[in-house]
């Protein structure tokens, strides 16, 4: 029942803000099916919580304690997001640059891109994951070019070609996947491609059909993650799409696709027994955190700043990934949930910031503070978690990192701490003057909804300082599950 409202819901939403998307209480609507997706995601966490992993639609869902915490996350990020997005909106509107009909495809797409992010995460099916991933591209591009101005026409482009090449690497993965499963499983038919079905027999699985396989998805689900060199999309994205939708693609679609990485080298690793899918992550994990970082020194535009920042944290978590280990695991969890909060909460204060100065332009932001102190407060503060200064808890997750590297794969460690310095002084010294600086700027018609952001920056805080049990043998079994050695 849990599971069925919970896909059900966005579904439905998006049918009925298909009629009154354009409406003055759309927005209301949008928030209301954002709730009940989030209210079923909880009360699925709690049933799996106490009654173990769920199977359900004959087999074609799987909910464990791996995608479960992601569900969890999806929802409440798509709730956090349809509530800022109401004010934020409504301003954009009034500027002339949404009409009617853009408001009702954008709330209308906004539904089905939380339908695709919750489908991905909770299919058994590799091949479904597959549909709702290229499902996800479809309908993000039509959020992308929300605006029609020649910029976002081909940042949408950009997107649809890059993601449908990759995307396309992922279905010729998933096919050889298939070939293995197939003599393996014989006669099952579409069953061959059920997780929990390839879990049971990869020790089975041909090795070099699967290395191969590997190979494929790593990279078309890879390009979605926005992992070097596949990550051009990713910043022209960020920078013209609708802000809310900047927050869901850094906070939710990225978080999806290396989902589906880590299910597919789970099974690669259990068929291979060798560290290949390990390797590569780290590889495409450490060239992404390196180039985002020095790429980070040439950006004027504020939000293409931190669309190359999440570039370098889902390296730093797709690293975590590749060394393995409960420990590594562990942080690489707990990093994917807090970048996820931190980066959407950020991205909404940059959209606040954004409209009061009337551009993007860094140098031409100025006097946060002086002109709105909750968007200056909350700027600052968003920007010294995601830094991972302590006590926010990205300075748990990053020294979880370094740390098991350093005992591990001592040769990462400099190339991990130079990049993080890099990053460090290029986005505190961009966010800096921003804040502090003198401004002649008008206030915002609409006070700006921040409730939002400051919840999510306290629990990024409060986990910093304490983790509770549950939580920490949740991420625990979930980082078992994924390979603990």
């Amino acid at each position: 029942m849990e599971l069925l409202l919970l896909l059900g819901a966005p579904l439905l939403g998006a049918m009925a803000l298909g009629f009154v998307g354009g409406k003055p209480r759309a927005a209301e609507v949008n928030v209301f099916f954002s709730l009940v997706t989030f209210s079923a995601a909880a009360a699925l966490a709690a049933r799996v919580f106490s009654d173990g992993n769920l199977l359900a639609g004959r087999e074609q869902f799987y909910v464990d304690s791996f995608n479960v915490f992601l569900v969890m996350l999806t929802a409440f990020v798509g709730l956090t997001t349809a509530l800022f997005s109401r004010r934020y909106m409504r301003i954009e509107q009034e500027r002339g640059r949404v009409s009617a009909g853009r408001m009702r495809l954008y709330h209308g797409m906004f539904q089905i891109f939380m339908f695709t992010m919750l489908a991905a995460l909770t299919t058994n099916n590799m091949g479904l994951m597959w549909v709702a991933m290229e499902a996800a591209t479809l309908s993000t591009v039509l959020l992308v070019t929300l605006y029609r101005t020649p910029a976002s026409l081909e940042a949408g482009w950009k997107y649809f070609i890059l993601c449908g090449v990759g995307i396309a690497q992922a279905l010729f993965g998933t096919i050889l996947l298939y070939f293995a499963a197939e003599k393996v499983l014989g006669g099952e038919g579409v069953t061959a491609l059920l997780w929990t079905h390839l879990d049971a027999v990869k020790g089975l699985l041909e090795p070099a059909v699967l290395s191969l396989a590997f190979v494929f998805l790593l990279v078309g689900y890879g390009t979605k993650v926005g992992l070097a060199p596949l990550h051009n999309w990713l910043p022209d994205a960020h920078a013209e799409g609708p802000t809310p939708i900047s927050a869901l693609l850094s906070g939710l679609l990225l978080n999806v696709a290396l989902y589906a990485v880590i299910r597919c080298k789970v099974l690669v690793e259990g068929s291979l027994q060798s560290a290949l899918p390990s390797n590569m992550l780290m590889g495409f994990g450490l060239l992404s955190v390196a180039l985002a970082a020095f790429f980070l020194w040439r950006q004027r535009d504020i939000k293409r700043l931190f669309a190359y920042s999440s570039i370098e944290n889902m390296g730093i978590i797709t690293f975590a990934f590749g060394m393995g280990g409960v420990v590594a695991n562990f942080a690489a969890l707990l990093h994917m949930t807090v970048h996820a909060l931190t980066k959407s909460a950020i991205f909404y204060t940059v959209g606040h910031a954004t409209q009061q100065a009337g551009t993007q332009l860094m140098e031409d932001i100025r006097g946060l503070y002086a002109l709105t102190p909750a968007i200056g407060w909350a700027l600052m503060v968003g920007t010294l978690a995601i830094l991972g200064l302590p006590p926010f808890v990205i300075f748990a997750s990053e020294f979880l990192i370094v740390t098991t590297a350093m005992h591990e794969h001592a040769w990462a460690v400099p190339f991990l701490l130079v990049s993080l310095g890099v990053a460090f002084a290029a986005i505190f010294g961009r966010v800096q003057p921003m804040v502090f600086g003198d401004t002649s700027a008008a206030r915002l018609p609409h006070g700006p909804a921040l409730v939002a952001v400051f919840v999510q920056l306290a629990i990024v805080l409060l986990l910093g300082i304490y983790i509770p049990p549950f939580l920490a043998d949740w991420y625990r079994d979930a980082a078992l599950m994924i390979g603990g050695h």
